[in-house]
């Protein structure tokens, strides 16, 4: 028997057997036809029409040499369309690119160029910067545009849809088949793009339904990140593995009103926030006569929450399982958990490690640390990436010593809860959106004022951190004005990117070897008045 086994496992594929999210989507395509998969301003699409859409769009892009390999760029709002395009390119084992629709266009031609894309998607509202990145890129890329008029030689996302013409060949997809590159910039300027896998998604998937208690098909999550990030991502594929629904929010500026009318009209059971989410939500005149009663987790991360908000949001939301998630894109994203019940006594903790992830604390030497000492976090698991795109380099550094390096400084106390005490990789986080300081300085020396020029990050009551550029003139009597530096600076950078004051000096502080000492100008930063 054994022997006979082991014949036909060699010899057959068992394409049946693999798990990944387009075998989910035509399972429950099959078994739950007519339940909602998506809504979206009052438009529902089922699980059949899902199945059938997505088989339409991957014959379509076959049809248009988009074969196994291949990478196909999605630069769209918040729509059900992002999540098409992922699935029929991964169908026919091709590679999803989301593209942050923040980014100006030579931010995301460098994307679209580094990826090798042979396909982008855009839609109405990024259809300029799209166009502008094509323009930019070296070679001729294909457009398709989603609810927009487009540009000469794009087509239509609609008239992919109900095309003749032959279909796909059938696709075998193992589950180490990269699924997404998703671009996370690093300190050297250039975003690196982190691939993903099948696997790391299922791995993602069984770490979000073990912590957020996610119970089968009644679930229905509000997609109110930014679908690009991996964090929205992140959200997503435990609802396509059991069969819930996702409620999409527009992209757009964040109304509290709007959106607690989502969470009661559409039964929403789930939702990731950022703490200045959850502070405009608990603070809206209508949140008292709401029928939130559906909502059982309330989730949030990416900046620290205040032990008066977490009171707050217990007191708004009091049947809901209150959850913190931390991560990075490389571990698709998750990594550690904090409960409701541990986060006033464990405030400033990103909680406890996942199941799905095994970590260490080191130093520079690769030697663990004794708990409460400070060192770096190195990760190892199912979640974590296949390697950088195109990038051999960069995987070799983020993995010596066979773990993966973070980036980020820790202690871990005697019960096991990781506190974040630093960033190795010179990281602002503002908003919730990672600003590197590298890719601002790179963009800020190219100023014809500018000799030299170093940016750090400044406390805000807000967004929790803004960069500050500290500047150093050719001209020392000369003078530079913020609204300047950043209408000049928007050409090159994402409006969250960009400096929220200058400070001017006659030199920038250096060490011996001549670096930059960052920590004088957190200092001088701080205690400067935000613009």
């Amino acid at each position: 028997m054994s022997q006979q086994w082991n014949a036909d496992r060699t010899a057959m594929p068992y394409a049946a057997r693999r798990n990944h999210w387009n075998n989910h989507v035509e399972r429950h395509g099959f078994a739950v036809p007519d339940r909602p998969a998506f809504r979206f301003q009052g438009r529902t699409t089922t699980w059949a029409q899902l199945a059938e859409r997505v088989r339409a769009l991957a014959d379509a892009m076959s049809r248009r040499g988009v074969s196994a390999g291949d990478r196909v760029a999605v630069l769209t709002g918040n729509r059900p369309e992002f999540m098409e395009t992922v699935l029929a390119a991964n169908r026919l084992g091709a590679i999803a690119v989301p593209v942050n629709f923040r980014l100006t266009g030579p931010e995301a031609a460098y994307i679209l160029e580094n990826s090798g894309a042979r396909l982008l998607v855009v839609d109405d509202v990024t259809a300029a910067v799209g166009r502008d990145a094509v323009t930019l890129a070296s070679e001729p890329l294909p457009v398709v545009v989603v609810d927009g008029p487009g540009w000469s030689g794009t087509e239509r996302y609609e008239s992919l849809m109900t095309e003749s013409g032959p279909p796909a060949a059938p696709v075998d997809v193992p589950e180490d088949t990269p699924a997404l590159i998703v671009y996370t910039s690093g300190t050297t300027g250039r975003p690196k793009g982190a691939v993903l896998t099948h696997q790391n998604l299922q791995g993602q998937a069984l770490t979000i339904i073990r912590a957020f208690q996610l119970t089968g098909e009644g679930e229905v999550n509000l997609v109110a990140a930014p679908m690009f990030h991996i964090g929205a991502i992140g959200s997503i594929v435990p609802l396509i593995l059991i069969g819930g629904t996702l409620v999409v929010l527009p992209s757009g500026a964040f109304d509290a009103g709007q959106v607690l009318g989502l969470l009661e009209r559409e039964r929403i059971t789930s939702v990731f926030l950022v703490p200045t989410q959850w502070q405009a939500l608990c603070t809206d005149p209508s949140v008292a006569d709401r029928d939130l009663s559906a909502l059982h987790v309330t989730s949030w991360g990416a900046a620290p929450a205040s032990d008066t908000l977490l009171r707050r949001m217990a007191e708004v939301f009091p049947g809901a399982l209150n959850v913190a998630v931390f991560g990075q894109t490389e571990m698709s994203p998750v990594t550690c958990v904090l409960e409701g019940r541990d986060a006033l006594r464990k405030l400033g903790s990103v909680g406890r490690l996942v199941p799905t992830v095994a970590a260490r604390v080191v130093d520079g030497e690769m030697n663990d640390v004794p708990p409460g000492t400070v060192g770096e976090i190195v990760y190892r698991g199912p979640t974590l990436m296949a390697g950088y795109w195109r990038n051999p380099d960069a995987t070799a550094e983020a993995f010596a010593g066979g773990w993966f390096h973070s980036g980020d400084l820790v202690r871990v106390d005697e019960e096991g809860f990781v506190h974040v005490v630093d960033r190795a990789k010179d990281m602002i986080i503002s908003g919730g959106e990672n600003v590197y300081c590298a890719e601002v300085e790179n963009v800020l020396e190219g100023h014809p004022a500018i000799r030299e020029v170093s940016v750090v990050g400044r406390p805000h009551p807000k967004w929790g951190e803004t960069p500050v550029a500290v500047v150093a003139l050719h001209d020392p009597a000369a003078s530079l004005d913020i609204e300047e530096l950043r209408s000049w600076a928007a050409r090159f950078l994402a409006r969250y990117k960009l400096p929220t004051d200058v400070i001017l000096t006659d030199a920038l502080p250096r060490n011996a070897s001549g670096k930059v000492v960052k920590d004088q100008l957190r200092q001088r930063v701080g205690q400067a008045p935000p613009a």
